[in-house]
């Protein structure tokens, strides 16, 4: 099948249109379609860390090792996001 030169802007055109009625949806659905639109992502097709990141994460672990912090688990944390939105 052949590329058609039209195909980009009917891809662009469904984009705009896609963005504009999720960009309507209520905070705590928008932020599920994030969620779930991430997960749909191959781990291979994320971006690199850069170095800020990467000492970042080093120093986060660092105090986790070290029982200077205690870990909460993920859904606990967007259990408080979702709430603070939703008010």
């Amino acid at each position: 099948m052949g590329y058609d030169n039209n195909d980009e802007g009917v891809a662009m055109s469904n984009y705009k249109t896609l963005l504009a009625d999720a960009s309507h949806l209520p905070v705590g659905d928008r932020i599920q379609l994030i969620e779930a639109l991430w997960d749909t992502l191959p781990a291979d097709a994320l971006p690199p860390l850069t170095d800020e990141w990467i000492a970042e994460i080093q120093r986060r672990s660092a105090e986790f090792d070290g029982g200077l912090v205690q870990a909460t688990p993920w859904e606990q944390i967007r259990a408080d996001a979702l709430h603070r939105v939703q008010d």
